[in-house]
């Protein structure tokens, strides 16, 4: 009978050699792409939701007022608190207990009506821990005012649910000029003072994420500082105004001259917008604050191709509960 070979014994050494090579080669050629796959699809850590997109302080009924989301890894960082704001955020699916950080980026009705109600609200909810709100004078006084009076329920629902008291947990810091804001694991927050007379001072906001960069304008016409500030950003949402509509909002105002004024001093236009982000060098630029806005509503086109011309980036206009 014959006897089987002993093949491992007999394998030629250069053989052997050839197929490991081949096979560290198929290894090698499809590791990049695989690890491409990877970095492709995987989750941003910061989300950004456009909570309100309207300009002004008089309610719009197709869109909410001024306010902004930023998520990472969980914690919610709020950036100025519009009317309605708290319901918003609950329509966007987020967790009103997340709020850690709260910012106003200037003194007035459309970006600040519910900053206390936001916290209020939220606390007889889901909310039992510090948040930090950050923003102009008199945000102290503002906080103070508000907690005082809303004292009576407060104390009821203390007494009768047994809550912890609000007033600890909110810990106000008052801003008056320049620089670097706030720190913490997540995100690196940068101030930048714009013009946006008579309220002073006003403020833009950059967020460094561990994934990206986002700056808020806040209320401005065009601004050096801002430019600087968004210098390179992946992300800027600004305030947009579009003079052709604006004639035919003023003539329908008492007080349409003074108005006018004030729009065009204190505002950007379209094409301003459009300059501002190109010399700013960023990636993509998100228009929100719609001046004019209210009904009818002025078509995402209109607003687009007035923009385009003067940025070739990514142009998103914007929408409420749309995250980017």
């Amino acid at each position: 009978m014959r006897q089987p070979s002993d093949h491992t014994d007999s394998f030629d050494p250069s053989r052997r050699r050839l197929l490991l090579a081949s096979g560290l080669a198929l290894t090698a050629g499809t590791l990049p792409l695989r690890l491409m796959a990877q970095a492709t699809n995987a989750k941003p850590r910061s989300r950004l939701i456009l909570l309100g997109t309207a300009g002004g302080p008089t309610p719009k009924a197709d869109r909410s007022a001024p306010a902004n989301a930023i998520v990472v890894d969980g914690v919610v960082y709020v950036i100025d608190c519009g009317n309605g704001v708290a319901r918003q955020m609950v329509k966007a699916g987020l967790n009103l207990g997340a709020i850690r950080n709260v910012f106003i980026t200037h003194q007035h009705s459309d970006h600040n009506a519910d900053y206390g109600n936001l916290l209020w609200l939220s606390w007889a909810g889901p909310l039992h821990t510090r948040v930090d709100t950050w923003g102009p004078p008199p945000l102290a006084e503002m906080t103070r005012l508000f907690l005082q009076m809303n004292d009576y329920d407060i104390r009821t629902r203390i007494t009768d649910e047994g809550r912890q008291p609000l007033a600890p947990l909110i810990v106000p810091h008052e801003l008056s000029g320049a620089g670097v804001v706030m720190q913490d694991a997540r995100v690196k927050v940068t101030a930048a003072l714009v013009q946006h007379p008579p309220v002073t001072p006003a403020f833009a906001y950059r967020f460094d994420c561990p994934d990206r960069s986002i700056v808020f304008s806040g209320d401005t016409r065009p601004s050096d500082n801002l430019i600087a500030l968004a210098r390179g950003a992946d992300v800027l949402v600004h305030e947009v105004m579009y003079l052709p509509a604006l004639e035919k909002l003023i003539a329908t105002e008492p007080n349409a001259a003074r108005l006018r004024e004030h729009l065009l001093a204190s505002h950007t236009t379209t094409e301003q917008v459009g300059r501002i982000a190109t010399e700013a060098g960023v990636k993509t630029l998100v228009l929100t604050h719609f001046v004019p806005g209210g009904y009818p509503p002025i078509a995402d086109e209109v607003w687009r191709n007035a923009v385009a011309p003067h940025f070739k980036g990514r142009l998103i206009v914007g929408h409420d509960l749309l995250e980017i």
